[in-house]
Parts: C-alpha cells; sequence; structure tokens
C-alpha cells in the first residue's frame, strides 16, 4: 500500500506531509511525557521487526496479487498509539529514502495510512474496547482481526481518495475502490492472524509489556530484554533468509492499478516536484527496490551475426541466474541492512525524547 508519487499532486502530497509531520511533533511531545521509558528499547526492534515483515510479500489466493502486514496496529498494542506511530513513520522513511520503496512526496501520504488509521483508530476505539483489562486468547484473536481489517480497509480507502483528489491519474474512483477495498479485506485478515500470533506471544512472556494492563501491575516493574532479543533475532531472520521468498506478484495498489490501466504502475502528470523528488530519491536509495542497482550497459560492439547470435544465448542464461542471485543477494542485504537502520533510528528518537524530559 506504499503509494508512489505518479499518484498524487503536489497539493495533496504537500498537505499530507504537513499532516503527518504534524502528528509526528505531537506524538514525539506525548512520547516524551508519557512513554515508560522501559519500552524505549523496544521502539527500535520492533521498527526492525516491521520493517522486515513488510518484506514479506505473501500471495492472495485466486487473485494474482499479493500483500505484506502494515504493522501499525502491532506497533499500537505493544507500544501504545504515540510511540507506535513515531516508529512506523521511522520505517517509511527508511524505505522509502534508502530503498526507494514508496515515493518520497507520497511519503506523507503513506506515513498517515499506514500509521494513524491503526494507532489512533483501530487500536483506540475497536481493539481496546474489545480486550478490555482482562485479556483472553479468544479476546486478542477477535480484537485483533478485527482491528486488522478495519485499519486496512481504511487504509485503503484513504489511497483512493488522495488518488481522486490530486486529479493527475486516469484512476476513476468507483472502478478503483471497487478492487481496493476487497483485496485490501484479503491482506487485513493475514495482518490480523499474524497481529493475534504476535500479541499472544508477548501476552504469555511478559504481559506487563500490553498496554492494557492495569496501572498495579505495570508498577511492579518488568524486563523486556528476552522480548527484544526475541523480536531482534526473528527481524534478522526474516528480513535477511525469509524475504528471500516473498511472493513475485504485485501487491495489493499494484494489482488494483493493473487491472484500471493494464500497467502496474500508473503514469500521472509530472511537475517540477515530481522531478526533484525523483532525483533525490535516486541518488539516496542505494539498494531499490531492495535489489542491488543494475551497472551501465557497455559500449555495443559489431559482431559476425552468427557469433553475436552464439553470445547472446549463452549471455541470456548466465545472464538470468547471475541476475536471480544478484536479486536474491540484494533482498538479503536489504533486510539486514535496513533493519538495523530502522532499529537505529526508531531507537534514537526514543531515546533522544526520552532523555529530554529526564533532563528537564
Amino acid at each position: 500500500m506504499h503509494m508512489a508519487d505518479a499518484l498524487l499532486s503536489p497539493a495533496v502530497g504537500c498537505t499530507m506531509w504537513a499532516a503527518s509531520a504534524g502528528t509526528i511533533a505531537y506524538c514525539s511531545r506525548k512520547v516524551r511525557l508519557e512513554m515508560d521509558e522501559k519500552k524505549v528499547p523496544l521502539m527500535g526492534v520492533l521498527g526492525a521487526f516491521i520493517f522486515a515483515a513488510q518484506m514479506i510479500n505473501f500471495t492472495i489466493p485466486a487473485t494474482g496479487s499479493s500483500g505484506h502486514l502494515g504493522g501499525g496496529l502491532l506497533l499500537a498494542i505493544l507500544l501504545g498509539p504515540y510511540a507506535a506511530f513515531l516508529s512506523i513513520a521511522s520505517v517509511l522513511l527508511i524505505q522509502a529514502l534508502f530503498f526507494a520503496d514508496g515515493g518520497l512526496l507520497a511519503l506523507g501520504c503513506n506515513i498517515f495510512n499506514l500509521g494513524i488509521f491503526p494507532a489512533f483508530i483501530a487500536y483506540p476505539l475497536i481493539y481496546r474496547p474489545i480486550i478490555g483489562n482482562r485479556p483472553t486468547q479468544g479476546k486478542i484473536v477477535a480484537a485483533s482481526m478485527i482491528a486488522a481489517v478495519t485499519s486496512l480497509q481504511l487504509g485503503a480507502f484513504g489511497v483512493v481518495l488522495e488518488t481522486v483528489a490530486s486529479g493527475i491519474s486516469s484512476l476513476p474512483f468507483a472502478t478503483f475502490v471497487t478492487l481496493m477495498q476487497p483485496i485490501h479485506l484479503g491482506i487485513g485478515i493475514v495482518e490480523g492472524l499474524v497481529t493475534a500470533a504476535v500479541v499472544s506471544f508477548v501476552y504469555k512472556a511478559r504481559p506487563e509489556i500490553l498496554q492494557c494492563v492495569t496501572p498495579a501491575q505495570a508498577a511492579a516493574g518488568y524486563s523486556i530484554r528476552n522480548v527484544a532479543i526475541v523480536f531482534l533475532v526473528a527481524s534478522l531472520l526474516t528480513g535477511g533468509v525469509i524475504s528471500r521468498f516473498a511472493s513475485e506478484h504485485p501487491d495489493g495498489l499494484e494489482w488494483s492499478i493493473q487491472k484500471v490501466t493494464g500497467k502496474e504502475e500508473v503514469e500521472g502528470v509530472k511537475g517540477q516536484l515530481h522531478v526533484l523528488m525523483a532525483s533525490l530519491q535516486e541518488k539516496a536509495a542505494f539498494l531499490p527496490d531492495y535489489s542491488f542497482k543494475e551497472p551501465e550497459t557497455p559500449k555495443e560492439v559489431t559482431l559476425h551475426p552468427a557469433s553475436a547470435a552464439r553470445i547472446e544465448a549463452a549471455d541470456q542464461t548466465s545472464g538470468k541466474q547471475e541476475k536471480d542471485e544478484g536479486n536474491r543477494l540484494g533482498t538479503t542485504v536489504s533486510g539486514i541492512l535496513g533493519g538495523l537502520m530502522t532499529l537505529v533510528l526508531a531507537g534514537v528518537t526514543g531515546f533522544i525524547l526520552k532523555k529530554r524530559i529526564g533532563a528537564a
């Protein structure tokens, strides 16, 4: 559900940038004043885990599409909505800037769609009322499923509204929304199941971490060391190993665009801001699309037709093998390096915020 710049007008893109930046500032203040400092390390390791998890595209049966976790709801459950929003913003910033996953002009939209809806709507208005103060396995599964589906539906609808409001693409509202909502229903169900499984593990291992514990439980003191180690190891394995086996089908957004236009990417009206953002991203992204950059094509040399045909056939075979192996290696490097970068960014953000209130 990472939007590309070609879907957005500068007006919509900048407006969503402002909305997301304002929310980041608000959440930073709330984290500084309210967050339990013991959870600061979790901001880093959970950010790394979500970065890695978003690399795992799973196939949606009978559609030819795929999806990946958003992660915002899981972060909100384990960190609270304010730290969750900062963590998902860290993930998306690293993805856009260094891996060209989602446009820079669209970054504000992506942060809003993947952060606001799970952290400030699905979590407080759906998950918390269902789970109550006495979680059970059944409540965790039900709350996670309903909240995840809701947040994905709202996020997908946000993509449609932002695209149509921009008015620079040929995607009609009725057709686009009819495709986006059902495919993200399937993705939301998978996200709900994964969220329930992870929350159940944390609840059994260290229930004090969850936001729904009582003040007395929170005041009793607890350690997150073992849970943090588990998430760190899981993020490295997911990003470094499991990501190599991700589905190659287009994700829900690309699939929807392809159904409307016949192409996975839409050609919008590009202005100066689009060109500037694309240039900045091209320079900053050292592993675009989680792969090594393609080497420059050498100058052609004229050969005898027969020789050229034999060389071309051999090059195609070896070239495909080398490209596949290079893509797999690039994915592994991207998963590990991106996860560590997110860990540092999210973790340092939390540390600095809590250090400021401590100094004050």
